[in-house]
């Protein structure tokens, strides 16, 4: 099939291009939001093809999935057809509800035409899908191996923009864990993240890499940190069970889902999350055990092969 598809989130969209068919995702001049185009930081297969808005009003498309409010609108500016009516479309819903879990309505909760898919069943529940039809397909991480060895006793947090975040990211938690164990803060615009903590920068290092340094920086921390209070279940968590490395996290969401007991710590109690902290970088044989079974569970549930498999369930479903 030919799926339009935009470069939205590029962990999750490195999985879905893995699949047999050809994405067509949309390019513009300025490389903007709704024109990214291929990823720079991302290895994408061929069957991945860029397309500017004037050749997707020719283009053959089979499906189009939509991932933001404004796409649907979008794709009929650019392509001429509508979504879920001259096209079949889904809908991937990656958050969880911005406003109240009890009161937030999905933007397509009044249509029927459009699957809404959700990443985790924690979200499912939370929306309000109203007429929509919703079902969940859990994430697919590609294996990066087992590259954990810990050698730095230092914890790594994930986290994009965490200034601007604030508690949604528990970046408030941050000068707290960073009395447990000196932090290293990967992700997009964490530069001056210390000073705004009024944390010394050796307990707190920020570093923004390109994808492919990532993993290997992160394994060589001796445990993987979760602060975060609400958001989707995070790609990073995940990948950093593959990785190998024992959590200590938030016990938010859907991280209880896929944390197993024996693959590290996860509770609301501060003080729980601190013990454990302390104790992974007091013990390396028991922060390399711990790292295991996080990457058995990992491999267990969110493989890349199940997710493709998943999809291509649900889009022949879509497109009969």
């Amino acid at each position: 099939m030919n799926i339009l598809i935009w470069h939205v989130h590029g962990s999750w969209t490195t999985s879905f291009v893995q699949g047999p068919h050809t994405c067509l995702v949309p390019v513009t001049p300025d490389r903007g939001p709704d024109g990214l185009g291929r990823a720079a930081t991302w290895q994408w297969p061929p069957n991945v093809r860029e397309v500017t808005p004037e050749e997707l009003r020719g283009a053959d498309i089979d499906l189009m999935v939509l991932q933001r409010p404004h796409e649907p609108a979008l794709a009929h500016e650019w392509t001429g057809r509508r979504p879920g009516t001259d096209v079949p479309a889904v809908y991937v819903e990656h958050n969880s509800p911005d406003a109240t879990p009890a009161g937030t309505r999905h933007p397509l909760a009044d249509r029927d035409d459009i699957p809404l898919v959700h990443v985790t069943h924690f979200n499912r529940l939370m929306w309000d899908n109203g007429r929509a039809p919703a079902t969940v397909i859990e994430h697919g991480v590609i294996d990066p191996g087992p590259l954990w060895t810990g050698t730095e006793p230092r914890a790594a947090v994930v986290v994009n923009e965490p200034v601007r975040r604030g508690r949604t990211t528990g970046t408030d938690l941050l000068p707290r864990f960073a009395r447990s164990a000196p932090l290293d803060v990967f992700g997009m615009r964490t530069d001056g993240l210390a000073a705004h903590l009024g944390l010394d920068p050796g307990r707190c290092r920020t570093r923004d890499l390109p994808q492919g340094e990532l993993h290997p920086a992160m394994a060589r921390c001796r445990l993987y940190l979760h602060p975060v209070r609400w958001t989707s279940l995070g790609l990073s968590l995940l990948e950093a069970m593959f990785l190998g490395m024992p959590v200590v996290a938030l016990d938010t969401t859907e991280v209880r889902e896929a944390v197993p007991d024996d693959a590290g710590v996860v509770s609301n109690r501060l003080d729980v999350l601190d013990e454990a902290v302390r104790a992974f970088l007091a013990d390396p044989a028991q922060a390399r055990y711990a790292g295991e079974r996080a990457r058995a569970a990992a491999q267990a549930r969110y493989g890349v092969r199940r997710f493709l498999d998943d999809w291509e369930q649900l889009m022949k479903e879509v497109t009969r």
